[in-house]
């Protein structure tokens, strides 16, 4: 499989502490590659500088062949990076469907247009529908995104994450706030894109990321500890005793 996220002694600290301390991992293209540790770990700095929120203090990322280091967030949307955040970053006041067709507005290069016109563009939204549908929200394209549920809201940032028609997903803990039946919905969702969208997902709850990863690489207090199968990662001792304990029994 080809490489499409190479990552190189990547190293960011904050008053002498180390968040990120000389993390290298490969993402495979089409695999979804799960990034876990407890709390403090270094996760949520770790996608920020994959994102262009931050910037390293040493160390290199490449994403489809190019140095992506010091590229802008902007710059690597452009690229086909797309981000989904812990907290949901909709609109509130616009319908399901207007707030992806705005996505679908910027990606097809119009997002100078006023947000407006993406509701009356049939063409916008009849794309916009399409990425409704793979989240499995067609039926709520018309409800105001204030009055869907939680994980209806974490549904919606996905299908405007793909409205930007990404070559890969950052997903930043998709399940946060989740009870078990919506965080189902959300696992079987995300099972639709394997082999079709390269994933790095950053998620406390292990359910979902043996559900779902090809591959797991392990953080500790800003170290890269372990990448392996789900299976050989269950099995790790010393994963066990740094983070999965009797989770993983």
């Amino acid at each position: 499989m080809t490489t499409l996220l190479e990552i190189r002694d990547l190293q960011k600290s904050f008053g002498g502490v180390h968040a990120t301390k000389n993390v290298s991992l490969d993402v495979l293209e089409g695999e979804v590659h799960a990034v876990i540790g407890p709390n403090g770990a270094g996760k949520t700095t770790l996608i920020s500088q994959l994102c262009g929120e931050q910037f390293p203090d040493s160390g290199r990322v490449r994403f489809a062949g190019k140095d992506i280091t010091r590229a802008s967030g902007p710059a690597r949307a452009h690229m086909g990076i797309a981000r989904s955040f812990q907290i949901t970053t909709v609109f509130q006041d616009m319908t399901l469907l207007e707030n992806v067709s705005v996505s679908v507005q910027a990606h097809d290069g119009h997002s100078f247009r006023f947000w407006a016109d993406a509701g009356r563009d049939a063409a916008l939204n009849a794309k916009a529908m399409t990425f409704l549908e793979e989240v499995g929200l067609q039926e709520k394209a018309h409800v105001l995104s204030r009055e869907v549920s939680h994980g209806e809201h974490r549904q919606l940032e996905i299908a405007m994450a793909l409205a930007t028609e990404p070559k890969m997903l950052l997903l930043d803990e998709p399940m946060a706030g989740m009870g078990t039946e919506e965080s189902q919905r959300m696992i079987e969702i995300l099972k639709r894109f394997k082999g079709h969208k390269t994933m790095l997902l950053v998620e406390h709850d292990m359910d979902a990321v043996f559900a779902l990863a090809d591959r797991i690489s392990v953080l500790v207090y800003g170290e890269l500890i372990a990448t392996d199968t789900p299976a050989a990662i269950r099995d790790n001792e010393a994963v066990r005793q740094a983070y999965l304990g009797e989770e993983a029994a």
